[in-house]
């Protein structure tokens, strides 16, 4: 595999190699951070001892090196000031060297290809030098690189930038990477008004959603950082906002992600939801497309438009192969419908839920069990289609891959809450009869869920059924999330509320993947042993449903502790399911996406799961049952809550074991019911 560092534009890494040097030597790294807002990364640097015959000409720290960097529609922008802080004169030089090697992502993930598009020669003038790679798409795919004021000498894989400076005088460069596709030239900002519009832009979208502050300046930080990387893996798409999936390799749409990232932040702001909704309504399938797992009515499960993609040589161009997307494409609707009470937007979607609906009932389910099933059309495509699509991830109690076609437990649960779901946006929209039929399916799956996924010996659901219906009898955190959509009983909720946070699943940091006696269990893997924050967010929530807060805050809890030993309090996509051992952070997963959009939600479901937080819209009621809260958090500010126009200022005190519920600030037509 390629190293992934670079600047990616559209599934391409347009800049591959970027290396500075001061009078040939690689400067000395002082420090780094990343703004709070994630804008700007600033890095202070100083120059190294500098000998001439022996002599040192230049001794170590006497000149400040500040480098910053950001990104502002399809721009890298980066400033140099360099400053003498020593007692004579300085004649040095800045050298940059740069390379493209215009990489599919898919390449850099390490997947080979037979031919490759072609390389030209860098065009070279004054003060810029541009790199050019036409590929097998036809299409040109440019890194225009400039720099102010003009360096001294320019090449096409470098620049040099001599400078004089006198004791306490500075000076400074300034460079751009824009990223082109096809004729268009991108003509970049200048430095000074660039930043600013980066800058308003984030503000911007952090302003629409109620601010969370707590008396614990820890969690804080993991709040900030987590809103910081949602909000900047939001993107805008001609349908609406949408959070790309993760850095570096899911810059992009996936269904499963948006959605369950859309939901984690649905009380926060309920605008996400709806780009999300309307993104995926505008594409779902149509047809059957074999070659990308295309069903009519199916929901996206990822989008690519790199020339590998393009090609077809990955079927990821528009790529349906999950089997998850689809009833949580509808379950986000009935949620959005709850907490906004949009009802003209979802009149306007229903036909893409009655479509979702209808490949639930028959290309979903393939045998008319009343199960929905998976099993790849494409040869291609994922073997596993649910969100733990690792290929080895869904096994029986010895060890032996399932066989599909393959229901996962946690997909009858998504299915069972999008049909009550959608009976409720049916009822309001006038379609009575439809409604009830829904609420009598899911009633029926329900029913044949419980008969054919409970496990007596495991006090908890199989995680799927394979292609013969024969139980795949593991314990593994699928079935927290039949906790969450509701359709466990209350009886056995409670059995499997106790086998998740019991030792072989709990490690102290969240809830494994799969259980420590699990056959395949591997706390170094993806999928069979780790442990993943939107997953144990999802559990969190659904053990809240059926009355278990203790154990909800304590999954937050061992989230919240995890995030204090990780770079910027930024959870990753998953962290290694070793035991909590003391004095040590969780073990991290090497290649974990980071950030990724459905980690950064995380906080926020974790959070409303032990206030009990819902947002009901149509009753224009902020609904908050027995609220818990964490040892670690005294008190819970949250401002600005809005329901449309009207808004609250809520203050969480935890007295004991009690909590009260103060109004601190309202405006508008807004309730506030609290159920202690």
């Amino acid at each position: 595999m390629k190293l992934p560092k670079g600047v990616y534009h559209r599934n391409t890494r347009f800049l591959s190699r970027l290396t500075l040097n001061l009078d040939g030597r690689r400067p000395m790294l002082l420090s780094s951070t990343v703004r709070e807002d994630n804008v700007l990364l600033a890095v202070d640097l100083t120059n190294l001892d500098v000998s001439v015959n022996g002599l040192v000409t230049l001794p170590r720290g006497s000149l400040h090196l500040y480098r910053t960097k950001f990104l502002w529609d399809n721009v890298c922008y980066e400033r140099l000031r360099i400053r003498n802080y020593g007692l004579s004169p300085v004649d040095a030089s800045l050298s940059v060297r740069f390379e493209s090697d215009f990489a599919d992502i898919f390449e850099v993930r390490g997947q080979k290809r037979e031919r490759k598009g072609c390389l030209h020669d860098g065009a070279i003038d004054a003060g810029s030098v541009v790199l050019v790679y036409e590929g097998l798409d036809t299409l040109v795919r440019c890194m225009r690189i400039e720099c102010m004021p003009a360096p001294t000498e320019l090449m096409s894989g470098a620049m040099i930038m001599d400078f004089h400076l006198e004791p306490g005088e500075e000076t400074g460069f300034q460079m751009t990477f824009a990223c082109e596709i096809g004729s268009g030239q991108i003509r970049p900002f200048a430095h000074d008004q660039a930043l600013p519009l980066a800058t308003r832009a984030m503000l911007e979208k952090e302003s629409k959603s109620c601010a969370i502050y707590t008396s614990n300046e820890q969690y804080n930080d993991w709040v900030s950082r987590s809103t910081a990387d949602l909000q900047m893996m939001i993107t805008a798409t001609p349908c609406g906002m949408y959070p790309y999936a993760g850095v570096p390799w899911f810059s992009t749409v996936f269904g499963r992600d948006g959605i369950i990232a859309a939901l984690e932040y649905l009380w926060v702001n309920p605008e996400l939801a709806r780009g999300v909704l309307n993104y995926l309504a505008a594409n779902q399938a149509t047809e059957i497309l074999p070659a990308q797992d295309a069903e009519p009515g199916k929901i996206l499960h990822e989008t690519r438009d790199g020339e590998m993609a393009l090609l077809g040589e990955v079927p990821f161009h528009r790529y349906y192969g999950s089997v998850d997307s689809t009833p949580l494409f509808v379950m986000l609707a009935a949620a959005y419908y709850e907490r906004a009470d949009d009802l003209d937007f979802l009149r306007s979607i229903w036909p893409n839920i009655e479509l979702a609906l209808r490949w639930m009932d028959c290309y979903g389910d393939r045998d008319r069990d009343g199960f929905v099933e998976y099993f790849r059309r494409s040869p291609r495509g994922l073997m596993q289609q649910g969100w733990k699509d690792s290929q080895d991830s869904i096994f029986h109690a010895d060890g032996a891959l399932a066989e599909g076609p393959i229901a996962l437990c946690e997909v009858q649960g998504y299915v069972y809450a999008a049909r009550l779901g959608a009976a409720e946006i049916a009822f309001a929209l006038g379609h009575n009869v439809r409604a009830q039929e829904l609420r009598c399916q899911a009633e029926r799956l329900r029913d044949s869920f419980e008969a054919a996924f409970w496990c007596e010996d495991l006090s908890m659901y199989a995680i799927a059924l394979d292609g013969e219906k024969r139980p795949c009898r593991v314990r593994a955190s699928n079935a927290g999330h039949c906790l969450f959509t509701g359709i466990a009983s209350q009886e056995r909720a409670e059995r499997t509320a106790a086998a998740l946070l019991g030792v072989e699943l709990f490690t102290g940091w969240g809830i494994r993947t799969a259980a420590a006696s699990a056959p395949r269990f591997n706390p170094m893997s993806y999928h069979n042993g780790s442990v993943w924050p939107h997953d144990n967010a999802m559990i969190a929530l659904g053990l809240a449903r059926y009355g278990r807060k203790e154990e909800a805050a304590k999954i937050l809890t061992g989230l919240f502790d995890a995030s204090l030993f990780v770079d910027l309090h930024r959870l990753p996509e998953l962290f290694c399911g070793f035991p909590r051992r003391p004095g040590k952070g969780p073990t991290l997963y090497p290649v974990a996406c980071s950030p990724q959009s459905w980690a950064a939600g995380a906080v926020f479901m974790l959070l409303q799961a032990c206030l009990g937080l819902r947002v009901c819209a149509r009753e224009k009621q902020i609904r908050i049952q027995h609220p818990l809260l964490p040892e670690s958090l005294q008190h819970v500010e949250i401002s600005n809550l809005r329901i449309n126009d009207a808004s609250v200022d809520l203050v969480l005190e935890r007295y004991g074991a009690a909590v009260g519920v103060n109004v601190k600030r309202r405006q508008g037509d807004i309730e506030v019911v609290t159920i202690t």
